[in-house]
């Protein structure tokens, strides 16, 4: 029996498939610039299916390269070794929110914006947002550790995870769920998996933390002709207790919204801040008194209402809808020190001219955290220049100070480039966590580690 009826087994034949369309269509990344080779797609429906899968993928010698939403930017999803795919599309259950624990328990494969639904309905707010809050889904978030638009509230994905269903290399399935809030027994092995980017097992369901709702929030843009003086009134907000968002957004990014999705900015300068404010009180003059001593291009966009809040984010937002006006972009996600942030900007502007003069060069992020997302758009390169380019910008991002890898991960794209934030001891044992873990190295293979 073939390693395709085994799995039709575990499964059922309808949830097996090897349709040259079907795995084409899943071997490209989400932003359509790199591309593998897969050999079938498998869909499991439970834990212990997938489990199932996993054993006898392992016994069949055969690699596995885990999806979700398959929203990754660095090529985490995309096989190289004709691989069966493993999609957890198919772990959508959404369990009832404990409004007086504030948690809930989903399956892998739930879209983000399925956990925000349930808990606004019982009035509690989930801590991550991302743009892609319609497709990634929650078990890839915290395989990634993702971040987003709140994290400078609530902290990234990892802060949110209080326990998961997880199957293992071998087979086997982990279940690490308690009640209790202090829970020191032995190892923390949730959050072994959380970044691991599905190279120890395969996440399939997530108890996750809620928050109470904040009763009032106040949302301004402020442009500024001076990243400097941008940067410098970051600092000041980040600090305080009620922020609740914190954005970067430069001209040529509003330039796009503009051109390609109708949505103009409401102020001028060649920076702009998104701040949000939140808390059980209003916190419109917390925000005037804070901005009384920063150094503003105009007067600031000031949304009180829900309406008018709405309006303001969508320039942030649109900036992710017009990426790919050109085809697609080159991403670099990193960490910096807010210090370093200007040298970045300008050098890496200096860069992209010498490899890619036709490329425009977009510039956003959560400055909250120093972790700016730079695309490239118009960027046509051949595979060569390309390399270039991309070593050429994380080794300015390692001599700033910064981490090659902020919220989207290593993946495939970038595990050329691990050594330049991690140390080689660092690397030998996460290596030996792997081999630990999973001992033929079957699982997600191209993620890491090359």
């Amino acid at each position: 029996m073939s390693v395709t009826e085994r799995l039709a087994e575990i499964v059922g034949p309808g949830y097996v498939s090897v349709d040259p369309d079907v795995l084409d269509g899943r071997s490209v990344d989400h932003t359509g610039r790199y591309r593998g080779q897969a050999g079938l797609l498998v869909r499991p429906g439970s834990a212990d299916e997938v489990a199932a899968v996993l054993r006898e993928c392992r016994d069949a010698g055969v690699y596995v390269t885990v999806q979700g939403g398959r929203t990754s930017l660095v090529a985490g999803t995309v096989p190289e070794h004709d691989d069966v795919l493993l999609s957890t599309e198919r772990l959508r259950d959404v369990g009832g929110v404990d409004v007086a624990e504030r948690r809930i328990r989903v399956g892998a494969g739930v879209p983000l914006a399925e956990v925000q639904r349930a808990a606004s309905a019982a009035g509690l707010v989930f801590g991550v947002d991302l743009a892609a809050r319609d497709s990634a889904t929650v078990g890839g978030m915290a395989s990634t550790n993702a971040g987003g638009l709140r994290t400078v509230r609530y902290g990234n994905m990892g802060e949110q995870v209080i326990g998961l269903d997880v199957a293992l290399p071998d087979g086997t399935v982990v279940r690490r769920h308690s009640q209790v809030r202090m829970d020191n027994t032995g190892y923390d092995l949730a959050s072994l998996f959380i970044g691991a980017e599905g190279t120890l097992g395969v996440i399939t369901s997530l108890d996750l933390r809620l928050h109470p709702a904040p009763r009032n929030r106040v949302t301004a843009i402020c442009g500024f002709t001076d990243l400097d003086a941008a940067i410098s009134s970051g600092r000041v907000f980040r600090e305080m207790d009620g922020i609740a968002a914190l954005e970067l957004i430069d001209a040529r990014a509003s330039a796009l919204t503009a051109e390609h999705a109708g949505v103009s900015a409401p102020v001028v300068g060649a920076w702009l801040l998104l701040i949000e404010l939140a808390g059980d009180t209003d916190q419109t003059e917390r925000l005037a008194e804070t901005l009384e001593d920063a150094r503003l291009a105009g007067e600031p966009a000031v949304g009180v209402d829900a309406t008018a809040q709405q309006r303001l984010w969508q320039v942030r937002e649109a900036v992710a809808e017009v990426l790919g006006v050109y085809g697609p972009p080159l991403k670099f996600d990193v960490s910096l020190p807010l210090s370093a942030i200007s040298s970045f900007a300008s050098q890496a502007v200096e860069l992209v001219s010498e490899y890619a003069p036709d490329a425009i060069p977009v510039l956003f992020g959560h400055i909250g955290e120093g972790n700016l997302h730079l695309n490239l758009v118009r960027c046509a390169l051949d595979a060569e220049r390309e390399h270039g380019l991309y070593s050429a910008m994380m080794a300015l991002i390692a001599r700033l100070g910064g981490n090659v890898s902020s919220e989207h991960g290593v993946g495939t794209r970038k595990r050329d480039y691990v050594s330049m934030s991690r140390s080689e001891s660092d690397i030998a044992a996460m290596r030996a966590v792997k081999a630990a873990f999973d001992p033929t190295g079957y699982l997600n293979p191209a993620v890491l580690f090359d």
